[in-house]
């Protein structure tokens, strides 16, 4: 039987985080997803370095890939350092695929990546996150709420 799958990602340590994402979308489902990586990839991303901030992930024949990921080259690396903007193969178990897939067929929804990280094992993993983007209405009805959130606690904090 399979080991059920926690609420949350173990973190140990972030690496790269796209903030703009909870603005930009309406995030319905998690996924974590592990990262094909060459051995200098790996080095810059313990030293903290690499952005998401515009990439996003596709599907390509029954693979995901993460697109527009910057993981700059090492510092310490030789000719063989990697390219800094190359498409990632992201591994996920066959079923998350297929489930992906039909979600971004049918119901017109993006792959976003939230954050780059690494897992309690030592290994690099990527939290996806299915979305449906967000017009301006609903960008303004959110912060509206937000707003409205902080000022109830200001509110709740200063009586109490």
């Amino acid at each position: 039987m399979a080991r059920p799958k926690p609420a949350t990602f173990e973190k140990v340590k972030t690496v790269a985080e796209n903030r703009r994402a909870r603005h930009e979308y309406f995030l319905e489902e998690f996924f974590e997803a592990g990262i094909a990586l060459t051995g200098t990839e790996v080095k810059s991303l313990r030293f903290g370095e690499g952005s998401i901030a515009e990439s996003y992930a596709e599907l390509k024949d029954d693979q995901v890939w993460l697109v527009n990921a910057n993981v700059p080259e090492f510092s310490h690396g030789n000719r063989f350092n990697h390219e800094p903007k190359r498409p990632r193969k992201l591994l996920l178990h066959e079923r998350e695929i297929n489930k992906l897939r039909n979600a971004v067929a049918r119901e017109g929804m993006t792959l976003i990546p939230l954050s780059i990280y690494f897992n309690p094992r030592g290994r690099a993993k990527v939290e996806l996150a299915l979305a449906k983007g967000k017009k301006l209405h609903d960008k303004r009805a959110t912060e509206k709420a937000r707003d409205w959130k902080r000022e109830q606690q200001r509110l709740l904090r200063d009586r109490g």
